[in-house]
């Protein structure tokens, strides 16, 4: 099984992609055999133009070694900070780039982050417009991260806050690996049309 990790900060030092890191590690205890860490703060996509249908060259080139790793991934980590209550842009965009058959009937899991006591509007805000046309079926668990700074440094965990999410976190990826060995049934059952229904309603 091979699961892809989503970093989605556009800060090369964010928080985010320590915790991408941190989860890369729980999933390799877990056994997940592969995964792939897509960091998009170290892979800057453009904006979404019309080229992206055309099949121009730039995004050729661009999306093509990504999406290849990406359709071979069976389940996502979505990982998100929250830039004054939103997703950040970069992450937003790579979900307008993804094809109908990247993430389709995959399961993924969201992580948000927060500086302090935040973390739950990205939540709400991926629930809510980023499964449409890409088809991501996300899990009823998600984990949020608050006081960021301050969890999942080293192997013990330094406060009770700092336990109860290593735990919850490990929880969550335990389920996400049981989806996704779940959902590989849904894909090759013949009844996915994403030929006729390209697009959500």
């Amino acid at each position: 099984m091979k699961i892809g990790i989503i970093s989605g900060s556009h800060r090369p030092q964010g928080e985010s992609h320590r915790v991408a890191r941190y989860v890369k590690e729980q999933l390799r205890e877990l056994g997940v055999a592969e995964t792939y860490l897509l960091n998009l703060a170290d892979t800057p996509f453009p904006f979404w133009d019309e080229g992206v249908w055309s099949g121009s060259d730039k995004w050729a080139q661009l999306l093509q070694p990504v999406m290849v790793q990406l359709r071979a991934c069976e389940g996502f980590v979505v990982i998100s900070p929250e830039w004054s209550g939103m997703v950040p842009a970069a992450l937003k965009n790579f979900f307008l780039l993804c094809d109908k058959e990247v993430l389709a009937h995959k399961p993924g899991l969201i992580i948000t982050v927060s500086a302090s006591l935040g973390g739950s509007y990205p939540v709400a805000e991926l629930r809510l417009s980023s499964y449409k046309n890409t088809r991501i079926c996300y899990i009823p668990e998600h984990v949020i991260i608050r006081n960021v700074s301050r969890m999942l440094h080293g192997e013990a965990p330094a406060s009770p806050e700092d336990a109860t999410i290593r735990q919850r976190l490990r929880y969550s990826l335990k389920l996400l690996i049981e989806y996704a060995k779940a959902l590989r049934a849904v894909r090759q059952s013949g009844v996915v049309d994403l030929e006729t229904y390209p697009y959500g309603m």
